[in-house]
């Protein structure tokens, strides 16, 4: 929200004095809005309130709201009571929030006067007499056995309980005296909460107390309309009440934003855990929803939670005092902060929220909150705590929150520090330094905050705790000693909350992209525009601070807190800008530091007693003091009134103020009209301004127009243009979630379209899924009737399932899984997986490790995402009309045809990118895997007469040898998730008499995402055949799936272009091609490539790095291009009908250097002893491969060979060593690239490129190899 400032032109302390009550001539009217059921006691009902008077009639820089200050100052309605009942005078807050996001506050005093008016008394024993028939009907209607379980319980209760509930819930016009309700209330610009509070309560004093007060009553309200003005910056002011001064003091320009609620008592009703907590999620931006009876509480909870936003503002729907009759908008489909009076002490089972997936429910009375699922924690989320902790306990108030926090508020307020002394829960305090450990003794909460912190090695050093400093007091300070250790508390702890954000986004000014154009010209193309570079800004932060702020970068109010830095170049700053940006400028300076890399180590705020002091300051020496009150014009006669009951005042003395001596207003206003003048010379007023502010709404949050609902208007025709316009956010919303998706994640491909970052971490990518999911919840429940459990999606898909079940026991088809394909003759190919619904959704009922509703929502999500279907699926599920029409109103987004195709088309366009989401996230489930191995047809080589097995390893593990059964080229099996599939090994016992076998490929299939993976082979195993292997890693990629013809019939776009893989990403056209051998200098860029791929990999985050294997082994990998090296120039003729393998003469050049060691000349030819180790560690290498127990071919053992090399960075020796081995001129042709001295340096320098990175190889690679 805003920052609390005045209105332009505001300059006085009130704005407003209103009176609101019952109107006597239109008598009792029932409150039809507010949604009480008839069926309470008339007593509990509520009645139509009325502002009654308010003056001044209007004030031109903040019209009057009738119908919105009604509604705030008696949310709901009139109350009626007894004298019976508790009478005591309530306060309460309110705001309101104008269309720019400026705030007016109102502070009101609820009291109760006897009704004097006779037809009223009439009125509601009239009401009483039917309410008691009604009732009697109601019981005698019911069965015997409801009578009989009424009659044990009436016997049970106490008879002295029967008489007072009778007494409270009846009443006898004879017998009783009848109160209502009744409010005076001040407008005022700014939120000076105490100050409103003492005079409203001195004003009622003054009617209720016997003692007429020293002037009449118009004097006082006046003087606070017209002759007290607003405390400049940085100073205070006393004025007058009726019965003593009333200060209040305004923070200077360099100091947190004005919070005058008292932030003690949000830290005592929550306890420090629940608020951070709390903090946390309305930092994500998540649906906030405040409970309680008390709406001062809601009031404060929701100002000081918000306050605690520094240097943010929360950017959507704000409603801290949601009147009964705008209930609808808890559908809201928008982040919201609201609050909501509860009825009874426990009457949350009774609340019913269309969305749940996504809330964060706030029980005020009960101190419990019930948190959304699977959100991060604030970075040094217990280091935090520990220092918020510390600062309450040297004000004497327990972190866990306040034990009586369900009493009143008026008497937590009476909690004083003499009954904190002698509780040791509640920080037992002495004058001496104790350890902080002593504390923690008694302290559950933090005992186990602490003994957390010091596993994570945070140090608790002693500190000072002693009582709140009675005899340092000043004194001449103006106020009382409590309010004085409120305002102090309060800012402190504000001081440690800036202090996180100050250090988390001290450098955030780096990463900020500044326009090139004018302001005009930004505002304009906002929407399409990058203003803050993302993935650097990540990636310079620690790394426990990820989760947190990749989410938190995404939210609305960090791109308004963007904008407003960007605005700043050509506006004014942003006065919450202006401090943050001074508070970095000063910690860089105090601790000459530059930008670099962040460290997650906690530093505390050190500022805490020069912010208490600097209030406490202005409290001592007060700065301004206003015109006291004084008689005015009035008749004789007039300003008298009776003893408790508020009288009618003289309107046309209120009217309007002084016309003189009213120097303080001309002060402001020549300021003000200076201010106008400067600001009229600025360039950047030459755009229109009412263009200037339709750019910037457009470029803020969607429901941003929603922040304060319209309260003067509440017509069916309103409430329906409200639902539009949430329909119309959501749509836009989905538009740009999907965009910022596919942009990121197209990589290359976006750069060359000018859409900015080259790549996505997997970090950000799981943000961008996560905000997708609670969208989807959100639009899922917009407008809902009928759901099960918190999720409004799963609900509907369980409901969607329970419809097909039925249909398909009726017409005895099985529900969600199609016919598959017929195999072939040869059964060589993998049966279709049938995209449905159903099918996904029993998947994911089966996994175990999910337990919630939300999750399992979340996990279809990602599933069908990973599968490309959840456009379609979507589509499955909101064209089932009949069920939509029996779970939505006529009202929600699902519908709306019109939006919903747009919607459908918006996430069809996420088919164009793959995702990894469900495998990804989801790593311990068990997964159902098909395989098939595809022999080339030839001859009778298609099948083998030996016992053949595989081994399928992934990312996340292996499967260890599983047979294949004889005769059957298809298995299934279930195993662990094994995450992208990386590598394959095949092999056979080499027994029977077909025991060569040429194999094509083979394919693998996960039987849940479908995501099949081809492992090209296209050799023999066999013994005497080809190299001789009787088993091969295979290394392959995911390959496209085909589209079914079905699926393309539902999709009214055109087929999709798919982004190419990454195999042809990295691909060197003709390396390796059948168009012929590749030249020296294809082979040359093949080894700068394979080597660059490599490097590559390396410099992104570890867990964004995918298969190493890939890029050593795969088609274009390390291996194939030092293979292509190796070759070229091989005089590879075959000896004696017997084929030479590059093996063949790294054996020879083996045994040569075996030989040359025994001779003397070995240090002339090896040139020392260098080059003697650097020989033995290629024997030793060969030798071992050679001896492994392991029956792989021989370029099998080129490719361990060159991997070892590569993971203990020795190829760069081998390849001279090999280069000036004799036997290479008896091997290689004179022109071979391995006989050319130049060639081989350059080699050596690209190999060496390798010594930076620790290269690990996968099990399936080194299994039996002991080097």
């Amino acid at each position: 929200m805003s920052n609390p400032s005045p209105s332009p032109g505001s300059c006085r302390f009130a704005d407003y004095f209103v009176l609101a009550g019952i109107d006597t001539d239109s008598g009792l009217e029932p409150d039809e809005l507010s949604g009480e059921n008839f069926d309470q006691s008339p007593l509990r009902r509520t009645f139509k309130s009325k502002v009654l008077a308010h003056y001044p009639q209007n004030v031109e820089y903040n019209p009057f709201d009738q119908d919105a200050v009604n509604m705030l100052c008696m949310p709901k309605g009139l109350s009626f009571k007894t004298q019976a009942e508790n009478r005591d005078p309530q306060f309460h807050a309110f705001l309101i929030t104008r269309e720019d996001g400026s705030r007016t506050y109102g502070f009101v005093l609820t009291f109760y006067e006897e009704v004097t008016c006779r037809q009223i008394c009439s009125a509601m024993q009239t009401l009483y007499q039917m309410h008691n028939v009604e009732q009697c009907s109601s019981v005698y209607a019911s069965s015997s056995c409801s009578m009989d379980s009424l009659a044990s319980s009436i016997d049970e209760g106490d008879s002295s309980s029967q008489v007072k509930m009778q007494r409270y819930n009846s009443y006898d016009i004879g017998r009783d005296t009848l109160y209502v309700s009744k409010c005076i209330c001040l407008i005022t610009p700014l939120p000076f909460v105490q100050a409103c509070r003492k005079f409203l309560q001195q004003l009622h004093k003054a009617v209720s107390s016997q003692q007429t007060p020293p002037l009449p009553l118009e004097s006082y309200i006046h003087n606070i309309l017209y002759e007290v003005p607003l405390p400049p910056p940085g100073r205070s002011l006393k004025f007058s009440g009726v019965y003593g001064p009333i200060i209040c003091q305004r923070p200077g320009p360099t100091e947190l934003p004005l919070f005058d609620f008292p932030l003690r008592e949000v830290f005592e009703l929550l306890g420090v855990e629940n608020l951070v907590q709390l903090f946390t999620c309305v930092l994500l931006e998540m649906q906030i929803l405040l409970y309680s009876q008390d709406y001062q509480r809601l009031m404060t909870v929701a100002e000081g939670i918000t306050a605690l936003l520094f240097p943010f503002q929360w950017q959507h729907v704000y409603v801290p005092i949601l009147p009964a009759s705008l209930l609808h908008f808890l559908d809201a489909p928008v982040p919201y902060l609201m609050g909501l009076q509860s009825k009874e002490p426990n009457d949350r089972s009774k609340l019913e929220l269309a969305q749940e997936a996504n809330l964060c429910f706030v029980d005020i009375d009960n101190h419990f909150i019930d948190l959304p699922e699977d959100f991060p924690q604030f970075p040094n989320k217990l280091e935090f705590i520990q220092e918020i902790s510390e600062v309450l306990l040297q004000f004497g108030i327990p972190p866990e929150g306040n034990l009586h926090c369900s009493e009143s508020a008026a008497e937590l307020q009476n909690l004083v520090l003499d009954e904190l002394v002698h509780d040791k829960k509640n920080g037992n305090l002495t004058s001496t330094t104790i350890n902080m450990y002593e504390l923690l003794k008694g302290n559950e909460t933090l005992a186990r905050l602490q003994a957390l912190a010091k596993r994570t090695g945070v140090s608790v050093e002693k500190m000072e705790i002693a009582a709140p400093l009675e005899k340092e007091r000043d004194t001449r300070c103006q106020c009382s000693e409590e309010e004085l250790r409120d305002y102090k508390l309060a800012v402190q702890l504000r001081e440690v909350f800036a202090k996180r954000f100050t250090q988390m986004f001290a450098d955030y000014e780096a990463f900020v992209i500044q326009p090139a154009q004018d302001m005009e010209s930004w505002l304009t193309n906002r929407e399409q525009m990058q203003n803050f570079d993302k993935a650097s800004f990540l990636s310079d932060q620690p790394e426990p601070y990820l989760p947190f702020l990749s989410h938190f970068i995404e939210t609305q109010m960090f791109a308004t807190f963007i904008d407003n830095k960007i605005v700043s170049l050509w506006e004014e700053k942003d006065p919450l800008l202006r401090v943050f940006d001074s508070r970095i400028e000063k910690m860089k300076i105090y601790n000459v530091r530059v930008p670099t890399i962040r460290t997650s180590n906690y530093q505390k705020c050190t500022i805490l007693k020069e912010a208490a002091q600097a209030i406490e300051q202005r409290l001592v020496k007060i700065d301004h003091t206003a015109i006291h009150p004084h008689l005015l014009d009035m008749k004789i006669g007039q300003g008298k009134y009776e003893q408790g009951f508020f009288p009618k005042l003289q309107a046309d003395v209120l009217a309007t103020g002084p016309t003189n001596n009213n120097r303080w207003a001309n002060r402001g206003a020549t300021a003000q009209r200076r201010k106008d003048r400067l600001r009229q010379h600025s360039e950047h007023l030459a755009l229109d301004n009412d263009l200037k502010e339709k750019y910037m709404q457009e470029a803020r949050s969607l429901g941003k127009s929603l922040r304060q609902p319209k309260l003067s208007d509440l017509s069916p025709a309103v409430i329906a243009q409200t639902n539009w316009k949430f329909v119309e956010g959501l749509l836009k919303e989905c538009r740009i979630k999907t965009k910022r998706m596919l942009v990121e994640k197209m990589g290359h491909e976006a750069v060359e379209l000018g859409h900015g970052e080259a790549n996505i971490t997997g970090l950000e990518e799981n943000t961008l899924i996560a905000s997708l999911c609670d969208l989807l919840e959100r639009i899922w429940s917009h407008g809902l009737l009928i759901k099960q459990g918190k999720s409004a999606l799963w609900s509907h898909l369980v409901h969607y399932q329970e419809c097909e079940e039925k249909r398909e026991a009726i017409l005895d088809i099985p529900v969600g899984i199609g016919p598959e394909r017929r195999k072939s003759e040869s059964g060589l190919i993998l049966p279709s997986l049938k995209v449905s619904l159903i099918h996904d959704m029993r998947h994911v009922q089966q996994m175990s490790e999910i337990k919630t509703d939300v999750g399992r929502a979340r996990a279809w999500i990602r599933l069908s995402l990973e599968k490309k279907v959840l456009s379609q699926q979507l589509k499955q599920l909101m064209f089932n009309q009949s069920l939509i029409k029996k779970l939505y109103k006529r009202y929600a987004f699902l519908r709306c045809e019109e939006e919903k195709e747009q919607f459908l088309y918006h996430l069809l366009s996420l088919n164009a990118v793959d995702y990894f989401c469900f495998t990804s996230v989801f790593t311990t489930i068990m997964i159902p895997y098909r395989a098939v191995i595809i022999p080339i047809k030839k001859l009778s080589n298609s099948i083998t007469t030996s016992n053949p097995w595989i081994s399928v390893s992934g990312e996340l593990g292996g499967t260890g040898v599983m047979q294949v059964p004889k005769n059957l080229l298809e298995m299934t099996f279930e195993c662990q998730n094994l995450g992208k599939l990386t590598t394959v090994q095949i092999g056979h016992d080499n027994s029977g008499l077909l025991a060569k076998w040429l194999v094509d490929c083979v394919m693998v299939r996960n039987e849940i995402t479908g995501h099949t993976y081809r492992f090209p082979c296209g050799r023999w195993l066999g013994k005497g055949v080809d190299d001789g292997s009787l088993e091969r890693i295979l290394v392959g990629e995911v390959i496209t799936p085909v589209v079914e013809e079905d699926l393309s019939k539902q999709c009214r776009t055109p087929p999709q272009l798919r982004s190419p893989t990454v195999a042809r990403r990295l691909s060197i056209t003709s390396l390796g091609g059948k168009a012929g051998k590749p030249n020296a200098g294809q082979i040359q860029e093949g080894i700068g490539e394979s080597i660059n791929n490599i490097v590559k990999h390396f410099h992104k985050p570890e867990k964004e790095r995918g298969s190493l294997t890939i890029l050593l082994c795969g088609e274009y990998g390390l291996v194939s291009a030092l293979e292509q090296v190796f070759h070229h120039g091989f005089k590879s003729v075959r000896l004696f009908q017997k084929n030479v393998f590059i093996w063949d003469f790294l054996e020879k050049a083996v045994t040569y250097f075996e030989t040359a060691e025994e001779e003397e000349s070995q240090v002339n030819l090896l040139e020392g002893k260098r080059c003697a180790e650097t020989s033995r560690s290629l024997c030793q290498y060969v030798n071992a491969i050679n001896t492994a127990p392991r029956n792989i071919g021989k370029d099998g053992k080129l490719q361990l060979l060159v991997c070892l090399g590569a993971r203990d960075h020795l190829l760069h020796q081998w390849i001279p060593l090999l280069a000036e081995c004799p036997v290479i001129s008896r091997m290689y042709e004179d022109g071979a690239l391995l006989r050319d001295r130049a060639t081989v340096n350059t080699l050596i320098r690209v190999l060496q490129t390798l010594h930076d990175f620790n290269i690990t190889l996968e099990t399936s690679l080194v299994k039996g190899i002991d080097v």
